[in-house]
């Protein structure tokens, strides 16, 4: 599919110019499904009020300080409902994939509303949806998606058991389709 290179872009860059992006239909009712999420898809909701040192020099929030907000929102859960204690749990989480898809942006003073859930779990691995709301506007801001591998601190490796009982259960409080959950 073709999309042409938007006028500002294309004469700062002095030329007319296409960019060819390999965007299936599929993948595009994804991010209209993505873009239609509301606070009542999550489970568990965390207030974050941004900072001064969030915004970059584009006055809005930096796109690595999602990634930092979408770590704590997880472990903020997992510490309060799952039995996590970092320091010392027998199992951890590590993330093997992250991604986020942007639809509008946020900035400081402004108070971030996480909203998370579980779309998947396998043996040890889960798969969460975060969303970032701007407290007081219903349009979602972004949605992302990590992936955390539960393994043995001993080890390092997943555990041939799986995760153990008290993060299942705390996780599967997030779960959202439990027929699709096996990862």
């Amino acid at each position: 599919m073709k999309f042409p290179l938007s006028s500002l872009l294309a004469s700062c860059l002095s030329f007319e110019a296409e960019v060819f992006i390999p965007f299936p239909a599929a993948a595009m009712s994804d991010i209209r499904r993505l873009k239609s999420r509301t606070r009542a898809d999550y489970r568990y909701i965390l207030e974050y009020r941004t900072r001064w040192s969030d915004n970059d020099m584009y006055d809005h929030m930096n796109n690595s300080i999602y990634n930092f907000l979408y770590d704590s929102v997880i472990n903020t859960y997992l510490m309060e409902n799952c039995g996590l204690h970092p320091p010392s749990s027998p199992q951890y989480g590590m993330v093997v994939h992250s991604h986020n898809d942007y639809f509008a942006s946020i900035s400081f003073p402004a108070c971030a509303e996480l909203a998370l859930r579980v779309n998947r779990i396998g043996n040890s691995s889960v798969a969460y949806e975060i969303a970032l709301f701007e407290k007081g506007h219903d349009a979602v801001r972004s949605v992302g998606e990590f992936v955390q591998v539960f393994v043995d601190r001993e080890t390092g490796r997943p555990n041939a058991k799986g995760m153990n009982p008290e993060l299942r259960r705390g996780l599967e409080n997030l779960l959202v389709n439990r027929e699709a959950s096996k990862l």
